[in-house]
C-alpha cells in the first residue's frame, strides 16, 4: 500500500529537488567524517605498528636485568675514613623488596606511580591527565611510570627527544612483558639517586637517618620517597624546608589513596624526622681531591676502576680539608664584596598572586642551584633601603643595611640600570658569613687555590683547587702555572746564603733604572711596591718588608744563572725560572703545589720530599692493591740544602710573620712558630701567601684565570694571607708551639743567626751601598714584558 503523503509533501517541484540535494550533501559529509574517524585510528595503528615493528627488534635484551648485580663503585676516603667521593655507573646496596618496609613501598608508589599494579608499563590515564594539565597550566607535567623510569635509568640517556621517549615507552612495555612487577619495583628502588652520594633507598636511609632501611618510620619513609624529584637540591641536608614540603605531599597522597589512615597521617606529619646532623654526616668539600684520585685510578686500571669496588684512602685530613674549603670561600667572598655589582643572574616573571611565589622561586632555583656555598634566592619586593627575597621552600628574608652593601650603589634606586637593578623576579645569590647574617652578592669571577702538606713526608692534608668545581673544574693547585711574585724571594736569599750573604748583611734599598740599551729592549725601572726606599738596610729587613731593590741587588751579586740552578734544589724546573734579574721579583712560573713543596724544604730542615695524595688502595674484598711508600725528611738522599741554610732562612721567614708584610699572622694566631712570605705580582695579577709551621706547610693563591688586575690594593697580604691564617687557626688548634734548634755551624749575632765563619771573619758589612747600577737584567725578547713592582 502506498504511504500517505505528509502535509509537507505537497510542495513545488523545484523545492523538493533542493531539499533532496541538501540531505544528500549532509549524508555525504557524515559518511566522510565516519570514514575519517575509522581511517585515522587505522592509519595511526598502522603507523604505530610499523614503528613498533621497526623499533622492537632493536630494543636491548631486558633479561639481563634478572641477573642485576650492581657494579661496585670507586670510593675515595680521607685518612680518617670520611667519604670524599664515589665514581661508577652503579653506587648502591641491593636490597630485595621483601626486606623493604611496606610503608616505604606504598610511599614510593603513591608519589611516583599509583597505578603501577594496574597498567602494563604505560599509564594511559596519567598521560591524558598530564596532557590536560599541560594545556591548562602551560607548564610541563610528566607522566612517567616506574617501568619507564627503569627503562630510562638502565638503558637510555636523559635527553628530552621524541625518539628517546618512544624507546622509553617501548622498553617499558617490553620490561613489563618479561619481568614481574616485584622485579621491576625492586630494580627501581635499588638504583634511583637520592642525593648525598646515596643510590637506592637502603643507602639513603643510612645517609640521612643513620639506620638500616628496615628501621625507618612512616615519616622517614615519606621523606625518602619525596627525594627522586630533586635529590641534589631538595634533600634535607641541602634544603630541609623544601624536603619537608615534599614529605608532606607524599603523606597527603598516601592518605588520599586510602593507604594510610587519618590518624597515621597526623602522627607522621608531626613526627620528628630524626635526621643525622650535617656534622654527624661529616660533609666534606673535596671534589677536586676526588677528581684527582679518579683520574689516577683510571690511568692505572682503565674503565675497571669504576666497577672493581676499589677503595682509595687518601692522605686528606677531613677536618683540615673542611677548614681549607671554608677559609678559601670566606677569603674569596670578602674579595668579591669589594667588587662592583654586575647584576642578577636572571629575571623571572613574578606570579599573578603572592601565593604563586613559592613555586616561582622553586622553579627559578632549580635552574640556578646553590653553588660554592652561595644560595639561590629571588627578589619578591624591593625599596631603596630594603630587599625582600624568598628561598626555595618559601623562607622569606628581609634584608637591609650591610646586607645590601654590594648592591646598594648600582642595584637600588631610580637610577639603577635595567640590567643590574633589583626588582621582583631578580634571581641572585645569598652568602651567610655567620649564622643568620645574610648578604646579597654574586658568583665570583676570581679564582683561588689552597693546599696544605705535611713537610716531613709530603702527605697532602688539604687541597681546594678552585672556588667551585661545578663552575670551574680546572684544578688551580696542580695545573695553574702562575708568577709567584715576591713569594719566590726566599729561594734567591737561600742561594745568597750559600754565597756568603747573611741576615745582617747591608744592602742598599735605592732606586734602579735600566735603559733600552742596557736591556736590549725596553727600558726597565723596577720599583718597591710601596714606593718607599730606605737606603742601606739589612738583608733580613729587606726580606721582611719585601724590598724589590734589595732582592735585585742580591741576585745581581750572586748571578741570575746561579740562582736559577739553585731553585732546582726546591723542585723547580730551571726552564720555568728565567735566568735574569726579573727572577728576583718572581717573574718565573709555578703551581701552588710546587710552591708548597718548595717551602717544605725550609720547614723540614732541607729535604725535598715528593707530595703524595694516595695512601692505600684496596679492592672490594679488602685486599691491598697498592700501598705507596712516602719519602721522608731525614733521608739524606733527599737533602738539597744544608741544615744551617734552612735554619737561617727560617729566622728570616719568621721575621716576615712577626714584623714584616705578614705580621698579622702571628698577631692573629697568637703564636711565634709561623714562617712565610707574601707575594704580589706586577699589576696585582697574582696574590700569594706561602708559609708553614714546623708540622704543616700551606699555600694560598688568588687570581683570575684570564690574567686581570685584582685591584690596586689587593696584595698577597690582603687577599691570600687571610685564607692561610683562617686555615691555620683550625689546623693548629691544640698543636703545641714548636721551635727549630740551631744546627752546628750557626751562631747568634745580635738579633740574628749567621754562619760561624761569617761571624769569625767579621762579616760582609755591605753590598752596593754607594751603588752603581747592577748589570743589565737581560737582553732581547726575553725582557719584552718587564715587571715593575712586586710585593
Amino acid at each position: 500500500m502506498a504511504r500517505s503523503p505528509t502535509p509537507h509533501a505537497a510542495q513545488p517541484a523545484w523545492r523538493g529537488d533542493a531539499g533532496h540535494s541538501g540531505r544528500s550533501r549532509v549524508r555525504r559529509v557524515l559518511l566522510g567524517l565516519l570514514t575519517l574517524a575509522i581511517a585515522l585510528p587505522l592509519a595511526a595503528a598502522l603507523l604505530g605498528g610499523v614503528v613498533v615493528a621497526f623499533a622492537w627488534p632493536r630494543l636491548p635484551d631486558v633479561q639481563q636485568l634478572l641477573d642485576y648485580r650492581p657494579k661496585l663503585p670507586l670510593r675515595v676516603y680521607s685518612a680518617d675514613h670520611v667519604l670524599l667521593g664515589e665514581f661508577g655507573e652503579d653506587r648502591r646496596d641491593f636490597v630485595p623488596v621483601s626486606r623493604m618496609p611496606r610503608t616505604l613501598t606504598l610511599a614510593v608508589l603513591a608519589t611516583e606511580d599509583e597505578r603501577f599494579y594496574q597498567h602494563g608499563g604505560i599509564n594511559w590515564q596519567g598521560l591524558v591527565r598530564a596532557a590536560v594539565a599541560n594545556l591548562r597550566k602551560l607548564k610541563s607535567q610528566g607522566a612517567s611510570t616506574i617501568s619507564m623510569q627503569v627503562a630510562r635509568n638502565f638503558y637510555l640517556s636523559s635527553e628530552k627527544t621524541v625518539t628517546r621517549k618512544l624507546f622509553e615507552a617501548l622498553l617499558a612495555l617490553k620490561i613489563e612483558r618479561e619481568l614481574s612487577k616485584t622485579q621491576i619495583l625492586e630494580l627501581y628502588m635499588n638504583q634511583i639517586y637520592l642525593g648525598q652520594h646515596a643510590y637506592g633507598f637502603s643507602a639513603a636511609a643510612q645517609t640521612y637517618f643513620g639506620k638500616p632501611l628496615a628501621q625507618i618510620s612512616l615519616a622517614q619513609a615519606a621523606m625518602l620517597a619525596g627525594l627522586p624529584k630533586a635529590p641534589s637540591t631538595a634533600n634535607p641536608f641541602v634544603n630541609l624546608a623544601r624536603a619537608e614540603i615534599r614529605q608532606q605531599y607524599v603523606l597527603g597522597r598516601m592518605r588520599a589513596l586510602g593507604w594510610i589512615s587519618d590518624a597515621d597521617y597526623e602522627q607522621a606529619k608531626a613526627a620528628p624526622l630524626g635526621l643525622r646532623s650535617v656534622s654527624a654526616a661529616r660533609v666534606t668539600h673535596a671534589v677536586y681531591v676526588a677528581e684527582m684520585v679518579r683520574q689516577a685510578m683510571v690511568a692505572r686500571f682503565g674503565e675497571q676502576a669504576y666497577t672493581r669496588g676499589l677503595s682509595v684512602i687518601t692522605t686528606i685530613i677531613s677536618g683540615d680539608q673542611q677548614a681549607a674549603w671554608h677559609a678559601l670561600h670566606t677569603g674569596v667572598m670578602h674579595y668579591e664584596l669589594r667588587q662592583i655589582w654586575r647584576g642578577p643572574e636572571a629575571y623571572v616573571a613574578p606570579p599573578a598572586t603572592s601565593k604563586g611565589w613559592a613555586q616561582t622561586v622553586d622553579d627559578a632555583c632549580d635552574d640556578h642551584p646553590d653553588t660554592g656555598g652561595l644560595q639561590c634566592a629571588v627578589v619578591t619586593a624591593v625599596t631603596s633601603r630594603q630587599v625582600q627575597v624568598m628561598r626555595p621552600g618559601g623562607a622569606v628574608l628581609e634584608l637591609s643595611g650591610v646586607s645590601l652593601r654590594q648592591v646598594r650603589a648600582l642595584g637600588l634606586g631610580p637610577s639603577a640600570q635595567p640590567n643590574v637593578a633589583l626588582r621582583p623576579g631578580a634571581v641572585l645569590r645569598l652568602w651567610e658569613p655567620r649564622q643568620g647574617h645574610w648578604i646579597i652578592t654574586q658568583i665570583p669571577r676570581v679564582q683561588s687555590a689552597f693546599v696544605a702538606m705535611n713537610p716531613e713526608n709530603g702527605a697532602i692534608q688539604a687541597l681546594v683547587g678552585g672556588f667551585d668545581f661545578q663552575q670551574n673544574p680546572f684544578n688551580h693547585v696542580t695545573q695553574a702555572q702562575r708568577q709567584p711574585g715576591s713569594s719566590f724571594k726566599p729561594f734567591i736569599y737561600s742561594a745568597a746564603l750559600h754565597k756568603g750573604f747573611m741576615p745582617p748583611t747591608i744592602v742598599n734599598d735605592a732606586p734602579l733604572f735600566f735603559n733600552a740599551a742596557a736591556t736590549g729592549g725596553q727600558a726597565w725601572e723596577p720599583k718597591n711596591y710601596d714606593g718607599v726606599y730606605d737606603g742601606p738596610i739589612t738583608l733580613e729587613r729587606g726580606m721582611a718588608q719585601s724590598k724589590n731593590m734589595v732582592a735585585i741587588r742580591v741576585l745581581n751579586a750572586i748571578g741570575p744563572k746561579y740562582a736559577q740552578q739553585w731553585s732546582a734544589r726546591f723542585g723547580f724546573a730551571p726552564s720555568t725560572q728565567p735566568p735574569y734579574l726579573t727572577l728576583a721579583l718572581g717573574a718565573g712560573s709555578a703551581t701552588p703545589l710546587q710552591m708548597v713543596r718548595a717551602y717544605s724544604v725550609f720547614a723540614n730542615g732541607g729535604y725535598l720530599v715528593q707530595p703524595y695524595l694516595i695512601g692505600s688502595i684496596t679492592d672490594a674484598s679488602g685486599k691491598a692493591v697498592a700501598s705507596p711508600g712516602p719519602q721522608r725528611a731525614g733521608d739524606e738522599r733527599l737533602r738539597t740544602i744544608t741544615p744551617r741554610n734552612a735554619f737561617v732562612m727560617n729566622t728570616m721567614l719568621q721575621d716576615v710573620t712577626r714584623t714584616g708584610t705578614a705580621a698579622s699572622a702571628q698577631a692573629e694566631l697568637k703564636r711565634p712558630d709561623l714562617y712565610g712570605k707574601t707575594g704580589t705580582t706586577s699589576d696585582a695579577v697574582d696574590a700569594w701567601f706561602c708559609g708553614f709551621n714546623p708540622r704543616l706547610a700551606a699555600v694560598a693563591w688568588m687570581g683570575y684565570d684570564t690574567p686581570l688586575k685584582l685591584g690596586s690594593r689587593e696584595t698577597g697580604a690582603r687577599v691570600a694571607l687571610p685564607i692561610w691564617i683562617d686555615f691555620m687557626r683550625t689546623a693548629l688548634r691544640g698543636v703545641p708551639v714548636a721551635t727549630y734548634t740551631p744546627p752546628a755551624g750557626v751562631v747568634p749575632m745580635g738579633d740574628a743567626y749567621v754562619y760561624e765563619e761569617f761571624a769569625a771573619g767579621g762579616g760582609v758589612h755591605a753590598l752596593d751601598v754607594a751603588a752603581a747600577p747592577p748589570t743589565a737584567p737581560a737582553s732581547g725578547s726575553a725582557m719584552s714584558k718587564l715587571p715593575s713592582s712586586m710585593h
